[in-house]
């Protein structure tokens, strides 16, 4: 037994004050004043020298991963030893459970990181699903994240779902145009930030990205009906207008990942889905996309969720602004 005190408690709805963490064979039992610490002399007092005691964080949406795995363009680790890395500097930023946000491409245009091949998302699939069955420092989930162009893994994602492998689904469409990136100049910009591309080349992979056959909705209806048979929540991405809101709800989504703007965000909220944003987000003072503000939807509360994105560190440090914005701190 161990109580944690002379800090300031993080509840669900509030910070207190004079209080202590009383915690019991690895489970926390109760939150005392620190008045009444003497009355548990067989506990070790840890002195939490007035920083803040939280719970730990459960991060449902970060492809940070992907750069352990693949530290660089045409390397590729192993992916059990990527798995423990991962999680010491996860724990060290305060992450208990992460749902590794893996992305499941017919191609990527972006990068030609090996972690995105099919064959090598699949090894990771395999090494979470693996770390259930033994002692980690965290808890390994996944977040399965499907692009609706990607229709010759569909049968290999129905069976990670039905295996248990899969914890979270949302469906992504990263067609220039619309979503993330309805403004063509800012997917011109990012995709030149991973390469080195003539005008004329991007002019092309804009036409056939725009040209290729993805899902219908009746077909992500179909996927996302048996995911929810398994338990397993759906979410939909980059929603760019109230209309996909609409839509993705008729199939079961309850998740409005990254919405574009404020209005679409009030929409989901409206509807009853719950609402993420990115903590990078906060800390840069806005989208590297030049979509909606994090902190002014969470500011309007219209948004539920804080996640890491691809940047573990910023849940705290995008927590704290907040607060500090908020006069809280």
């Amino acid at each position: 037994m161990y109580i944690i005190c002379n800090g300031l408690v993080v509840t669900e709805d509030t910070i207190l004050e004079g209080y202590a963490v009383v915690v019991k064979d690895d489970v926390i039992t109760t939150i005392i004043a620190e008045s009444e610490v003497n009355q548990y002399p067989e506990a070790t007092c840890i002195d939490a020298n007035g920083g803040y005691i939280t719970p730990g964080f459960i991060d449902i949406h970060s492809d940070y991963i992907e750069s352990i795995v693949s530290p660089r363009p045409t390397s590729m680790m192993d992916v059990h030893t990527s798995l423990r890395e991962a999680e010491k500097i996860l724990i060290g930023n305060g992450i208990t459970t992460m749902f590794h946000s893996l992305s499941f491409y017919r191609e990527d245009v972006f990068t030609h990181k090996p972690m995105r091949y099919p064959e090598n998302v699949q090894k990771l699939v395999d090494a979470i699903h693996k770390t259930h069955h033994n002692p980690h420092l965290i808890r390994h989930r996944l977040h399965a994240r499907f692009e609706i162009d990607n229709l010759l893994e569909i049968d290999q994602l129905k069976q990670n779902i039905k295996d248990g492998k899969i914890h979270l689904l949302s469906f992504m469409d990263h067609t220039p145009g619309q979503g993330q990136y309805r403004n063509i100049e800012m997917y011109r910009d990012t995709l030149r930030g991973y390469r080195d591309v003539s005008n004329e080349e991007l002019d092309h992979i804009i036409s056939e990205r725009q040209e290729a056959t993805v899902m219908t909705v009746e077909h992500m209806k179909e996927v996302a009906e048996f995911a929810i048979q398994q338990g397993i929540a759906v979410a939909s991405h980059d929603d760019d207008n109230e209309q996909k809101i609409m839509v993705v709800k008729e199939f079961g989504t309850t998740i409005s990942e990254f919405p574009i703007t404020l209005e679409v965000a009030k929409k989901a909220k409206e509807e009853g889905l719950l609402t993420i944003v990115g903590a990078p987000n906060v800390m840069l003072g806005g989208s590297h996309s030049g979509n909606l503000s994090a902190s002014e939807a969470i500011e309007q509360k219209y948004a539920d969720i804080l996640c890491s994105d691809y940047y573990p560190s910023a849940l705290l440090h995008a927590v704290l602004l907040c607060m500090k914005h908020m006069d809280r701190i």
